[in-house]
């Protein structure tokens, strides 16, 4: 008998006098088995920019956040220190493009690339809002494309993976060359306008710019009501010189649709558009609320009911200055999507349906 041939019989037998039911299983099964173990541990990290978040993702996944210190030296250099073992770990970092942008996507860089270092098994960089997601394009001379920038340096810091949510624009997906799931707020927003919204049936979804046109369509089709669009001419970044609204919403609940709004003058300006037009009420809602410079003094002072927005970014503050803002919570959209990610299993449930 070949040696071997021995050894594995020997191991047969052996888990046999353990109690084991192994008999029927052969040596090369064994030897794969070896070769394969099971998939390995979750770990979740969470930046400084929306711990909250991060917080909220690991409590529907019933697991604790891992251990990691951030800090800044005296010359303001970032510094991070991951807390625990990452060795063969299915890594996790929750970081969103929000607050002090720049410090806050140099420090996410850091954490992959200390996790990647410390021999993980997979780093999956969950940013809800991309940073730079607005200049994806060469639209005059000597413009740069940042989010090309951005996705490549989280390549080469050691991202395996990204998840986001509501890309500015979808293009920016073809940046990268490591599989990006960017997964839609939509069927969150179509879940708060049918409980929150009184005679949502009465409603027209509007986009305040042509580019959002599909994003408007998709939710009306599947509310079933008809949708309008406003064309916005800019004399510069952050300034609307004129609107025209295309679309009757004239005795009808107007909901404007988009897919972050910085400054807000843009839905502000929609706003009074559609009440000029005989809408009866009008809401917004929101993937992104950045809400920069003077924003909640504008939602304040417009004609909203409410201005509806997910918590991608935090809110705390801009809902104590304005008792208009309201949030939509996608903690666990974000939950399920790393569970399913973690097992293998594809993320495009999540397209359609809100996890219960």
């Amino acid at each position: 008998m070949s040696e071997p041939l021995h050894k594995a019989r020997s191991g047969i037998c052996t888990l046999e006098q353990n109690g084991v039911a192994a008999a029927n299983r052969s040596p090369l099964s064994l030897t794969l088995n070896q070769h394969f173990p099971k998939m390995p541990n979750i770990k979740i990290f969470s930046g400084s920019s929306h711990p909250d978040l991060a917080q909220g993702v690991v409590d529907r996944l019933g697991i604790d956040l891992g251990k990691v210190v951030t800090k800044k030296f005296s010359n303001l250099e970032t510094c991070v220190e991951i807390g625990e073992s990452v060795r063969g770990e299915d890594v996790y970092i929750v970081q969103s493009g929000c607050g002090e942008i720049n410090d806050n996507l140099m420090e996410m860089l850091i954490m992959i690339n200390a996790c990647k270092i410390a021999s993980s098994a997979r780093v999956t960089a969950v940013i809800p809002c991309f940073p730079y997601a607005r200049q994806d394009k060469k639209d005059k001379s000597r413009a740069p494309i940042s989010a090309k920038l951005v996705a490549n340096m989280l390549s080469v810091a050691g991202a395996d993976h990204i998840i986001t949510m509501d890309l500015h624009a979808s293009q920016i997906q073809g940046f990268f060359d490591i599989p990006v799931d960017n997964l839609y707020a939509e069927p969150a927003v179509l879940k708060w306008i049918r409980e929150n919204i009184p005679e949502w049936g009465n409603s027209i979804i509007v986009s305040p710019d042509a580019g959002g046109a599909k994003r408007v369509t998709s939710i009306a089709d599947r509310l079933n009501v008809e949708f309008a669009l406003i064309h916005k001419e800019r004399r510069k970044a952050n300034e609307v010189a004129s609107m025209v609204l295309v679309g009757d919403v004239k005795d009808r609940i107007a909901i404007l649709v988009d897919d972050m709004a910085d400054t807000c003058g843009t839905i502000c300006h929609a706003a009074e558009k559609l009440m000029e037009a005989g809408a009866t009420r009008v809401y917004a809602i929101l993937t992104h609320g950045i809400f920069s410079g003077p924003a909640v003094t504008r939602i304040n002072n417009a004609c909203f009911e409410a201005v509806v927005v997910t918590n991608t970014i935090p809110q705390d503050q801009h809902m104590k200055d304005s008792d208009k803002i309201q949030l939509i919570d996608v903690s666990n959209i974000l939950a399920e999507a790393i569970r399913r990610t973690h097992n293998g299993e594809s993320v495009s449930f999540l397209f359609n349906s809100v996890p219960l």
